[in-house]
């Protein structure tokens, strides 16, 4: 490859900037201020507040009767948790206590229901069909106009440049091989302040545009120089310079790798369905070798799509959107998109629930389906790809991020004129989180009735509540995990998975890391929700997008006073006796051994080793697409210097052979 240094002196940017970008085509997108909790809640009081525009009324009323067999199954679910926690532990002495268990109980069972509902209705609609959902199935092949102008977009911040340029190069290769060139025009919208990766991203960009000169598809490089709003910022700056020169605009992710025909696929639908204004595929994961990543690829294979196709089952035109993988329609997202802050300045970006929206991606389909435009997630769209982080500490660097925006948009509930279900999404997405520290409460307010009241509740242990609850959770949660398997059998693909009995192995391994890591996430997440309603301070950093060992010393501070908190409640639990041990130990030996299982499970070593016995298989392993062989070759042969510096002190190990 050849190599060319770009000086960033303003004349060499004046003299550059012809050859980076398009001509400008200004437009505007003006952000609506937000009425307010208090001045929606009265909109709806006096019913003066919008009713959303309904688009399809036959798919209206279908979704309204999915909707409230959800709902009442998940009622249903509730009444049976708090009618088993009265019938076990009686309501004798500290009622007010007792009652607050019971609704604690309650509503922690419901909210588990919900994934388990919506994972069977994934497996009724991929078992038998769904006539009402959008389906790539019913356009592939239709011929699009010319005039079906698409930008795809990918917005970057200090990222590893190999595997950002490798996964749009893969993409772009792809699009001109699907023929989509004289349709598409690529975007690369950087925000990265370090210079050595702002240069490697420019030689970088002028190689792919060399590269790909002669197909006819054009790809451009923009860097910001006033990097306001995040991600959501830097789309909406393109908007502004370039989005009427397109009709729609695929939105990447730094990580993501599409093919060219799930490209067109995407505008396919978009041309099918004139009042779309969001289309999100259901990516799946793949590409990195540790433990973590395997298990979370193999999890999302086998047991995530039920839950995608549930979700469109029920949402069907008021759909997720979660931010890259997906197609917009330009023209409305401008005009009703626009994100002002809540109660904050402009630009702010610290702790607390005010100021920019940080989780800009689900306030924007509830924008654009309060405009009149469907939000709609296609879950049979093949040729859609993602990463996953490479260890829990990575994960849990992206959920915290995720936690303050979703807190953040629980604020938005109220906004007159939002779809019902978009309102749902603002809760369900602070529950997300806020269900840990109510996990956290539930044991500590079940293991201090217990204590106080053991000698009249002793011959009731063996049912002790939060016993009841584990039990119940683990039936609720392992459910969607086989109706996968039986999913995946149905489908007669087995062998893309190592076989029935490496499915099988598989999902219990996966199972058994998910449980032994859920009391780190339950501590982590409880951490992150105190952070954000307390206005603690936000670190804003991309995860790694390379496969990362990740050193004792570095999991250390993060992970080990998790383990002495857990030693010291242990000791407790075993000095007062009486059973103790028994509610504290479920949650204290996970937390015990999270640091030797950090580490384990961030090794590469260990996924390959797995991979070799056929364990934790995918079908992107067994037979990779074309798309993503590409995308890893490329990275592997990569030449421009690894400039960025790694986060959390990992070192980058060898990807995917």
């Amino acid at each position: 490859m050849t190599k060319t240094t770009i000086p960033f002196s303003r004349a060499a940017r004046r003299r550059y900037t012809h050859t980076a970008a398009p001509a400008l085509a200004r437009g505007s997108m003006v952000p609506t201020p937000w009425a307010g909790v208090r001045a929606g809640l009265t909109a709806m009081w006096r019913g003066t507040s919008p009713q959303p525009v309904v688009i399809d009324a036959e798919a209206d009323v279908v979704a309204r009767q999915r909707r409230r067999v959800l709902l009442a199954a998940i009622a249903l679910t509730a009444v049976l948790a708090a009618a088993l926690l009265v019938l076990t532990q009686p309501m004798q002495g500290f009622e007010p206590l007792r009652l607050l268990q019971v609704g604690l109980f309650a509503l922690l069972l419901a909210w588990v229901a919900a994934g388990t509902v919506t994972a069977v209705m994934g497996y009724r609609s991929l078992t038998r069909g769904d006539r009402q959902a959008l389906s790539h199935a019913r356009v592939a092949g239709h011929t699009l106009p010319a005039d079906a102008r698409t930008a795809v977009v990918m917005p970057i911040c200090n990222e590893h440049v190999a595997t950002v340029f490798a996964g749009l190069a893969a993409t772009a290769e792809s699009i001109v091989a699907a023929g989509g060139a004289r349709l598409v025009e690529v975007y690369v919208l950087s925000d990265s302040s370090n210079l050595d990766v702002r240069r490697a991203e420019r030689e970088a960009w002028l190689a792919l545009r060399d590269r790909l000169a002669d197909t006819g598809l054009r790809v451009h490089y923009r860097w910001r120089l006033r990097r306001t709003h995040k991600k959501a910022g830097n789309v909406a700056d393109f908007c502004r310079r370039w989005g009427r020169l397109h009709r729609y605009m695929v939105v990447l992710d730094a990580d993501s790798v599409m093919s060219g025909e799930a490209v067109l696929g995407l505008v396919r639908l978009m041309e099918a369905h004139p009042r779309a204004g969001i289309i999100q595929s259901a990516p799946v994961t793949a590409g990195l070798d540790t433990l973590h990543a395997r298990a979370q690829q193999f999890a999302g294979r086998v047991t995530g799509r039920l839950f995608a196709a549930g979700m469109r089952y029920w949402q069907l035109g008021e759909s997720h959107y979660w931010g890259h993988n997906a197609i917009i329609r330009i023209a409305p997202f401008m005009a009703h998109a626009g994100l002002a802050p809540i109660n904050g300045r402009a630009g702010q970006l610290k702790g607390g629930l005010q100021g920019d929206i940080l989780s800009h991606d689900f306030v924007e389909a509830a924008l654009m389906r309060r405009a009149g435009f469907g939000v709609h997630l296609v879950s049979d769209l093949p040729g859609s790809y993602e990463q996953q982080p490479p260890h829990v500490l990575a994960e849990l660097q992206r959920d915290r991020r995720w936690c303050q925006g979703n807190l953040q948009n629980a604020r938005l509930v109220a906004e007159p004129g939002l779809h019902p279900v978009h309102r749902a999404m603002f809760v369900t997405g602070a529950m997300a989180y806020l269900s840990a520290p109510l996990w956290l409460g539930f044991v500590l307010l079940g293991t201090g009735l217990w204590w106080f009241g053991r000698h009249e509740l002793a011959s009731l242990v063996p049912l002790a509540p939060v016993q009841a609850l584990w039990a119940a959770t683990i039936g609720l949660l392992m459910l969607p995990r086989v109706l996968g398997v039986m999913l995946v059998r149905h489908e007669g693909r087995t062998a893309l998975y190592g076989g029935t009995a490496r499915l099988v192995a598989g999902t219990v391994i996966e199972a058994l890391l998910s449980a032994l890591q859920a009391p780190v996430r339950m501590a982590a997440h409880t951490v992150f929700v105190v952070g954000a309603l307390t206005g603690l301070p936000l670190q804003w950093k991309s995860p790694p997008r390379e496969a990362v060992a990740l050193g004792w010393r570095d999991a250390a501070p993060a992970l080990l006073p998790l383990a002495g908190v857990a030693l010291a409640a242990l000791g407790v639990a075993l000095m007062l006796g009486d059973g103790l041990v028994l509610w504290v130990a479920p949650l204290a030996l996970p937390l015990l051994l999270a640091w030797p299982i950090a580490v384990a499970s961030a090794s590469p070593a260990l996924g390959r080793w797995l991979r070799r016995h056929g364990l934790l298989l995918t079908p992107e392993e067994v037979a990779p697409p074309p798309v993503l062989r590409r995308a890893w070759a490329l990275a592997d042969s990569f030449t421009l210097p690894d400039c960025e510096p790694l986060p959390l002190g990992g070192a980058v190990v060898a990807r995917r052979a």
